[in-house]
């Protein structure tokens, strides 16, 4: 296979657990993000959402680059 073709499969199942985690767990609405609702607006800041997914694809990419 070339290189390209196994980067995308690697992507396309790196999407397909994040999607599977997104049923089970509710991302998106931890506690600590923040949400502004205002008479007919709402903002939404997700400082945790960030976070947690930082560290997750940190902790990714350093195991990757471990393995090469």
């Amino acid at each position: 296979m070339t290189e390209i073709g196994k980067f995308l499969m690697f992507l396309g199942g790196i999407l397909f657990f994040v999607g599977l985690l997104m049923q089970f767990f509710n991302f998106g609405k931890l506690p600590g993000d923040i949400v502004i609702r205002k008479q007919n607006a709402t903002f939404y800041f997700p400082i945790m959402t960030s976070i947690l997914l930082s560290i997750l694809l940190s902790l990714i990419f350093f195991i990757l680059s471990k393995l090469k």
